[in-house]
């Protein structure tokens, strides 16, 4: 009886590739898939084409270079600096947002009530939608002013630390507020993933774990965790590549410079996306080329945490299938 089950499940598979509405499905599935590559494709070979255009002519290292200035003669300009503040910012960003989201995910999806989670996941969504600018304004008006005082507390306990040692004078303009802002903005849509992936937990196994005795907590370190820890990776990618390639806000905020400082509270810093949103309009042809230049990085590496983050939920599924 075992034995013929596969050959059944084989048929039914074959009968339903034989029908004309699979077929057609099957083919613009594929189709899509191959024009996304194709797409991706086209914009690498863009960016390269346009990217060693400028770099030929950097009479610098594009990579080790902390000044921008493709203007002069010979040009000099490198992504030292951008590099630098894109992934610090986005470090921040993580480190704040992925706990807290987490935490609001698990309280909207088993620990509030049913007439108060809908109404916070409405919300959750709304702010998901709000467009970047409006974080922009917002962080510029009214979070830069009050982070001042944050900044000064922690110079005075913290500063022995180095990192938050603020050693120039200046409002809270640096890549520490960015980090909070973009935290902010990545909150909602890791928040929203990881509240759909706690939702689709298995009743069965978190009633086996309260039948066993566990606590409220148990049964979600036991149960929901496991259960969502591939999708909590793919939200915390998701909102990481927003992070990383984050123009708007990052340019009301941020007040550029190109200098590398382990002082996370000096104003300054830059990344990729803020330098090519303020300098692309001022740019004459050549400098537009070395802009472009920039983003190719941003996108390779966009491209690699992406991979990455394939790789681990692939691993995740991996030893998931072993263990069962």
């Amino acid at each position: 009886m075992a034995s013929t089950t596969p050959d059944i499940q084989r048929s039914r598979r074959a009968k339903n590739a034989s029908r004309p509405g699979d077929r057609i499905f099957s083919g613009l599935s594929r189709g899509s898939g191959i024009t996304l590559l194709v797409i991706m494709a086209a914009i690498a070979v863009f960016l390269t084409y346009r990217a060693v255009l400028a770099i030929s002519k950097d009479s610098t290292n594009f990579f080790t270079t902390f000044e921008w200035n493709p203007g002069a003669n010979p040009p000099v300009f490198g992504i030292a600096v951008l590099a630098f503040g894109t992934i610090v910012s986005s470090i921040i960003a993580m480190l704040i947002a992925v706990p807290v989201a987490i935490g609001i995910a698990l309280f909207i999806s088993h620990y509030a009530p049913r007439r108060l989670a809908k109404p916070l996941a409405y919300v959750v969504d709304l702010l998901a939608a709000v467009p970047s600018i409006i974080y922009g304004l917002w962080g510029a008006i009214f979070l830069v002013p009050y982070l001042d005082g944050l900044n000064k507390w922690l110079d005075q306990y913290l500063g022995w630390t180095y990192i938050f040692d603020k050693s120039s004078d200046g409002v809270a303009r640096n890549l520490f507020t960015v980090g909070i802002l973009l935290a902010i903005m990545i909150l909602p849509i890791i928040t929203n993933v990881t509240r759909e992936v706690f939702l689709q937990v298995p009743k069965m196994h978190e009633e086996a774990a309260l039948a066993l005795g566990a606590t409220r907590w148990e049964v979600i370190r036991m149960s929901v965790l496991p259960f969502g820890r591939s999708g909590i990776i793919s939200a915390s990618m998701l909102g990481l590549g927003r992070a990383l390639g984050e123009t708007m806000a990052v340019a009301v905020v941020l007040s550029p410079s190109f200098l590398i400082s382990g002082h996370l509270l000096d104003p300054g810093g830059g990344t990729f996306a803020q330098n090519i949103a303020a300098k692309f309009n001022e740019a004459n042809e050549f400098g537009r080329d070395a802009l472009i230049a920039s983003g190719l990085v941003l996108f390779a590496i966009t491209l690699l945490v992406n991979g990455a983050a394939r790789w681990i939920i692939g691993r995740r599924k991996e030893y998931s299938g072993a263990a069962a």
